[in-house]
């Protein structure tokens, strides 16, 4: 039998998604878990193996298991063993057909930044921080440029392994909620820090260093030297994971859960107070 299932977690603590020889990846705290449930060990497969301190609303991943358990006891019995930091959102059995990391037809990663004068210690490890003022008008026209199948060199890292940097960016947004800018991205797939570095290059636009048209310009150079520093993990969300409709896996909460306390809050501190 093979089964799916939704996580969320905190990625702050964690060392990503991928197994790690200390046990400090998600998922090796996520397979010791299935495991106890299980009661033999499992193996399982990601749709996107986040990196170091990047968190999930939507991670898919699937097993396979010989043994017959409710539904729920792959949720709140698996949950029983996991940390605060991860939960099991919930559980479908799927066809064999199904496949967590290549049957995804698209994914989509949010970019959390709080811009705000001083920094948030409640969006610590959960946001970046821009104290500079953000033109989100400015950073949405450099956006353009990079939506569409491109090649995407100036913005992967020198430790992808992907065997072609050429990716198709369906959707790439930009707006402002309060005190904080979300950044989401929507492709068929994503470089190895792909996201982070275009977030980095849009922030070098809204903060003024350089011009709109500046992004059209390091994607066409090819060359990582050429876009902006990687931008901190800390803001950073697997936010969805799309696939058929015919497994009929349900959706996520459309933003995290920490973010509502801040989008009707002006957060602009008073040098005086």
């Amino acid at each position: 039998m093979r089964l799916a299932l939704g996580l969320e977690y905190d990625g702050a603590s964690f060392r990503g998604w991928q197994t790690q020889p200390d046990d400090r990846g998600v998922q090796d705290c996520v397979e010791t878990a299935l495991t106890q449930i299980a009661g033999g060990p499992v193996s399982s497969i990601c749709a996107g193996r986040t990196d170091s301190g990047v968190h999930a609303l939507d991670q898919v991943i699937h097993f396979d298991t010989d043994v017959a358990r409710p539904t729920t006891a792959w949720v709140r019995g698996v949950n029983r063993f996991l940390p605060p930091s991860v939960a099991v959102r919930w559980a479908r059995v799927v066809g064999n057909d199904f496949h967590a990391r290549y049957g995804a037809k698209r994914r989509r990663y949010d970019y959390w930044i709080v811009n705000a004068p001083v920094r948030s210690p409640l969006a610590h490890q959960r946001a970046g921080w821009v104290f500079r003022h953000l033109d989100e008008n400015a950073m949405r026209q450099a956006a353009q440029h990079l939506i569409g199948r491109h090649d995407f060199t100036s913005f992967r890292s020198a430790e992808c392994q992907a065997s072609t940097p050429v990716r198709n960016v369906e959707r790439l947004t930009v707006e402002r909620r309060g005190p904080l800018l979300q950044i989401s991205v929507s492709a068929n797939a994503f470089l190895h820090h792909m996201v982070r570095n275009v977030v980095g290059s849009l922030v070098y636009v809204g903060v003024g260093r350089r011009p709109a048209d500046w992004a059209r310009d390091v994607l066409n150079a090819r060359d990582r030297a050429a876009a902006a520093p990687t931008f901190a993990a800390a803001g950073l969300y697997l936010a969805r994971v799309e696939y058929d409709q015919a497994f009929g896996l349900p959706a996520p909460d459309e933003q995290a859960g920490w973010t509502h306390a801040y989008t009707n809050q002006d957060l602009r501190t008073d040098a005086r107070s």
